[in-house]
């Protein structure tokens, strides 16, 4: 992560975004398989896919002879970085986690990966298309999906499966997965204290404002940070909009945005998808649905059966307040320089993103105010 933050410096005085071609992302495509082939291939049907405010992204189907296999058409989608995104992340940490979380959670396969630009224009990996969609059809959400309103039917069974799969990661033996991109803290304080510093630099690099309640926040969170007795995978990102369902059988089909995905606290994750700004009341306005699943209490009582781990609300209380912190990070911290400096597609977007920060900032000077 060093050389990801030290690589988005090092451009930041380097030349803005330009809009990149089909044809220039196919070639690029086409480079890398003459590496990774040796039977001829074809690319076909290459179009853009809309959603998410960092990465393009590209679908197109390749007709090809894997290996061991027959002859055969795979759907499958270009995920490529901008000049600068609102998350500067690994392509390779993304890599390793899909492939390895493969049979663990329903995920799209990965093929290749591009990790230094060698072959396009910015790093990029290439993974199977999945299907579903990532809202109800005819449905309205902000953008990435927050705010989704599943409804009284839907969110029953997506529910139950978004709860399993949770604690189905989180449970996870991941000590034989081949990670090498990822840091393996200690147990007890080092989880924490990686994210922290992590998330602290990227606010002195990227902020173009001093915020006091941003110091304030940080200084109690390193001075209470919890302790750690189990390392588990953390998605980083888990919430409404970043799986796919199909709404025949209202099954998730597969789990995106996996750019954030580190080892840490189950806690963390529990923390994130039940922040009030993630998710929506009930219909009747009586309480929050979590990432607009189920009410907060029912969504920590299902995970502790189903993950057989007890949730402990201190430390709930802990990553609230550093979701909040984090999530002001990002979207006034991080999204202002590559929308100002022309680095990215979404430019309009990151600025649209930014407002919901004081509203964040609002939370955590609540939620400060609530634990200290």
């Amino acid at each position: 992560m060093d050389r990801v933050f030290t690589r988005k410096l090092q451009r930041r005085n380097g030349p803005g975004y330009v809009p990149v071609s089909l044809e220039t992302l196919c070639n690029s495509l086409k480079s890398l398989l003459l590496t990774e082939l040796t039977d001829p291939f074809e690319i076909r049907d290459a179009r853009w896919l809309s959603g998410g405010a960092s990465k393009l992204q590209v679908s197109l189907k390749l007709d090809w002879h894997p290996p061991g296999s027959s002859r055969t058409v795979t759907p499958m989608v270009i995920r490529m970085e901008p000049a600068e995104s609102i998350v500067e992340t690994s392509r390779l940490r993304e890599f390793q986690v899909i492939k390895a979380v493969q049979g663990v959670l329903p995920v799209p396969q990965v093929y290749w990966i591009d990790e230094d630009g060698r072959h396009f224009p910015y790093p990029a990996i290439v993974y199977g298309f999945a299907d579903g969609v990532a809202k109800p059809t005819g449905s309205l959400s902000n953008v990435t999906g927050l705010g989704t309103n599943y409804g009284p039917g839907l969110r029953g069974a997506l529910g139950k499966q978004y709860v399993e799969h949770l604690a189905a990661l989180h449970t996870w033996d991941w000590s034989g997965a081949d990670l090498g991109a990822f840091d393996v803290p200690a147990v007890g304080r080092a989880a924490v204290e990686l994210q922290l510093n992590w998330w602290m630099r990227v606010w002195e690099e990227d902020s173009n404002r001093d915020i006091p309640l941003m110091r304030v926040a940080a200084a109690w969170l390193r001075e209470n940070m919890p302790e750690t007795d189990r390392l588990s995978m953390i998605h980083g990102d888990y919430r409404a909009g970043n799986f796919l369902f199909t709404e025949h059988d209202q099954r998730i089909t597969a789990w995106l945005d996996w750019e954030l995905a580190h080892l840490g606290d189950f806690h963390e994750d529990l923390a994130y998808t039940t922040l009030p700004f993630l998710g929506h009341l009930s219909e009747d306005g009586s309480h929050l649905l979590a990432s607009g699943m189920m009410p907060v209490e029912a969504l920590y009582e299902r995970y502790e059966k189903a993950a057989n781990l007890a949730v402990d609300m201190k430390r709930i209380d802990y990553y609230h307040v550093f979701h909040a912190w984090r999530s002001v990070v990002i979207v006034i911290g991080s999204a202002y320089r590559p929308a100002r400096n022309g680095k990215t597609h979404q430019d309009l977007l990151l600025n649209w993103i930014m407002g919901a920060g004081y509203t964040i900032l609002d939370f955590l000077r609540a939620k400060l105010e609530e634990v200290a």
